[in-house]
């Protein structure tokens, strides 16, 4: 798809955002369909990710083979478990939660350091073709 670059760029932060809050919402969300419902924001985005690429066919059967079937057998799957053993015995803060977001938060600032101390300008991200 031949787009100008302003609507290219908004296209990809638009994509990009909802990736980030569905994943976020996957991993957050303590109501299991509402993670599944995030979930399948996340293969939404996904598919569309192919569009500007001029791949519809992919992004179609991405869209039909994993929003249309994997998110549905996921929500069926939890709608038909018990959903009051989900919160039992729930504990709102565990040691376990507090090592995991400890790793992840060094994790995070030290992959935002590399990216802000590298130079992207030296980068060529296409290659030439050598002729024979």
């Amino acid at each position: 798809m031949d787009l100008p670059g302003p609507i290219h760029d908004f296209l990809l932060v638009f994509l990009g955002s909802g990736l980030i809050l569905g994943g976020l919402g996957v991993v957050l969300l303590t109501n299991p369909i509402y993670s599944a419902f995030s979930l399948g924001l996340v293969f939404v985005c996904i598919s569309l990710f192919y569009i500007p690429s001029n791949s519809h066919f992919v992004a179609a059967a991405q869209l039909l083979i994993y929003v249309g079937a994997i998110n549905v057998l996921i929500i069926f799957a939890v709608m038909f478990m018990n959903g009051s053993e989900y919160y039992k015995d729930f504990n709102l803060w565990t040691v376990g939660d507090g090592v995991t977001s400890v790793v992840c938060t060094s994790i995070f600032a030290s992959l935002i350091t590399t990216i802000l101390d590298t130079s992207w300008y030296g980068i060529i991200w296409t290659t030439n073709q050598t002729k024979l």
